[in-house]
């Protein structure tokens, strides 16, 4: 499934394609939406951001619609008279003087009015957003301390979305490696330091991995793992996808073991137990 960074950049390209363009047609499959369709007609995209996993096209009467692509969704930008030559299902299409937006194989969308927007279902569950929403490491670091988080392992934790909306599993990987920490760890077990370290990881990993289009290693190290012969699919992780691989930063070798059903790569030297 797409992680946050991955969204927020398919919201770029939807807002790059329709922002601040009053809409000439609306298409739904769906029933209870096909219904409003003709009513977003002149309404003007005002924004197009992201609240986690989710998409979320803001339009000037002050409703939005929510997408979710889950496993499968995905966007297409293109022109209106010549829609992409593809198989999968089309489930939304906004079209804006000539440019049109069409989210395909998706079946998680709604229309909300932004005053209701909080009682979504999904999205009442979730923290905030790394990337649409002015988030410090400070306030990370107090979610951190939560009653509800701060005797979690970490490794659990940073899948959950109400911590914070949009991580997923090779973020949760790249952090706990950069924060040098182990995913048996708990909040409550670290030093206000080390939280301190782990809340900047999770913001700066998090804003890397948009900014650069899913790489989270750095310059130096990727540039080893090309002399190596590692494929890109690699050498954009420092952690994740590197079993058997030597550490960057230590030369140990990196494992892979499962957590919470879900594969997950560390250094056992650079974050021991």
């Amino acid at each position: 499934m797409p992680e946050g960074p991955e969204i927020r950049r398919a919201a770029d390209r939807v807002q790059q394609q329709i922002g601040e363009r009053e809409i000439d047609a609306a298409w739904f499959a769906f029933p209870e939406l096909a219904e409003q369709a003709a009513s977003l007609v002149g309404a003007r995209v005002t924004r197009v951001d992201t609240w986690g996993k989710a998409m979320l096209i803001r339009f000037s009467d002050r409703r939005v619609l929510y997408s979710h692509n889950q496993l499968y969704g995905v966007w297409k930008q293109h022109d209106a008279d010549q829609p992409p030559d593809t198989k999968r299902t089309l489930r939304v299409r906004l079209t804006a003087q000539g440019r049109s937006a069409s989210l395909y194989s998706a079946s998680d969308i709604s229309l909300w009015h932004e005053d209701n927007l909080a009682q979504h279902p999904f999205l009442s569950r979730l923290g905030p957003d790394l990337l649409s929403q002015e988030v410090t490491a400070g306030d990370v670091q107090q979610r951190l301390n939560l009653k509800q988080f701060h005797k979690r392992s970490l490794g659990a934790l940073l899948l959950d979305q109400g911590l914070v909306a949009g991580l997923g599993n090779y973020l949760r990987s790249e952090i706990l490696f950069f924060a040098q920490l182990s995913p048996k760890t708990r909040p409550i077990d670290l030093s206000p330091g080390q939280q301190q370290m782990l809340a900047k990881c999770i913001i700066e990993t998090t804003l890397q991995t948009y900014q650069t289009a899913g790489i989270t290693n750095c310059d130096a190290w990727i540039k080893q793992a090309k002399v190596a012969g590692e494929p890109r699919s690699q050498w954009r992780f420092a952690v994740f996808d590197r079993a058997g691989l030597q550490c960057h930063r230590c030369g140990e070798v990196i494992q892979r073991i499962m957590v919470g059903s879900r594969r997950l790569y560390l250094c056992p030297r650079c974050q021991p137990s």
